[in-house]
């Protein structure tokens, strides 16, 4: 057993409470917008719909998400230690990849909503029933999770140099390949080949179901019908490009190629910033949450 030292987002003192004050106020931000979210998508009887179940899914998923990631940054920034242990290590990694790759997965069960809502709506209470709805949630939780062990256990399974300096701000898988001794060959296929089924084929599934969603909106006689529907798939979409985007410039750059400061940067568009923007993406262009909220609001007032 032995300790890693994490180097965080800066080296540089006088950032470290401004930091800390930053990241603090996102955690707070992500945890409050997304959970009231939750709140609504249950006590809402109009948002009880598969659509709406998902996102609270969706939600509670991205509070998961950056705790495992932000409290850690927090207290590094506060105590200026940043040791953490082997397997405080391998824990962090295992959950950041389970939660990214669930992540992947139920977005692509969002799109497969929309699907089904738009290009067969006769059939969607039937196809979309509640029981089918917790299944494939049930399915994008689960799923994950053997292969995230499994390559947890092979990284960790490495011998590492004398160095054990990571220069990032939380245990991810390229920064520790880094440091490991001997070829690391197999581990980086092993990378490649999760990422491609857990990146590219949820990707390209969520691409094939917004082209046939696309050409069904395009054959609608009415230009309301049309508008009404983009607005129900561009929340969706916008946070498909956002992350998708940077997880794969992350785990699919070639190592060489990977400056330290970038994938820092990259990393932390993924695991904090656009966990921060999705709450918004969704309640600012969607009307039906926005409703939920006002009444959410006023009720409170009245009260």
């Amino acid at each position: 057993m032995m300790d890693f030292i994490l180097l965080g987002c800066s080296d540089t003192p006088n950032l470290q409470w401004t930091l800390f004050v930053i990241f603090l106020l996102i955690y707070l931000t992500i945890l409050v917008c997304n959970s009231i979210i939750i709140l609504i998508t249950k006590i809402d009887p109009s948002l009880h719909t598969p659509m709406y179940f998902f996102l609270g899914n969706f939600s509670f998923l991205e509070i998961c998400y950056v705790t495992v990631t932000i409290p850690r940054m927090l207290v590094d920034l506060m105590t200026k230690k940043r040791r953490i242990s082997l397997l405080a290590c391998a824990t962090q990694m295992c959950f950041i990849l389970m939660l990214g790759g669930t992540e992947c997965l139920l977005l692509t069960v969002m799109a497969y909503d929309r699907y089904v809502a738009i290009c067969n709506p006769l059939h969607y209470s039937l196809v979309m029933n509640h029981k089918v709805c917790i299944q494939l949630v049930a399915a994008s939780w689960i799923s994950t999770i053997p292969v995230v062990i499994g390559q947890t256990w092979q990284i960790f399974s490495l011998s590492f140099c004398a160095s054990h300096t990571i220069n990032h701000f939380f245990c991810d898988v390229p920064p520790i390949l880094k440091l490991a001794c001997g070829d690391t060959f197999v581990n980086e296929v092993a990378v490649y080949v999760a990422t491609v089924v857990f990146i590219m084929v949820p990707f390209l599934l969520i691409v094939v179901s917004y082209g046939k969603i696309i050409c069904n909106i395009l054959k609608l006689s009415s230009a309301r019908g049309r508008s009404k529907a983009f607005s129900t798939c561009s929340s969706h979409l916008t946070v498909v490009v956002l992350f998708y985007g940077t997880a794969t410039i992350s785990y699919l750059q070639p190592k060489p190629n990977q400056s330290e400061g970038m994938e820092k940067l990259i990393s932390l568009f993924y695991t904090v910033f656009i966990p921060t923007l999705n709450p918004i993406i969704y309640t600012l262009r969607n009307k039906d949450i926005m409703t939920a909220l006002k009444k959410l609001l006023a009720l409170g007032t009245s009260s």
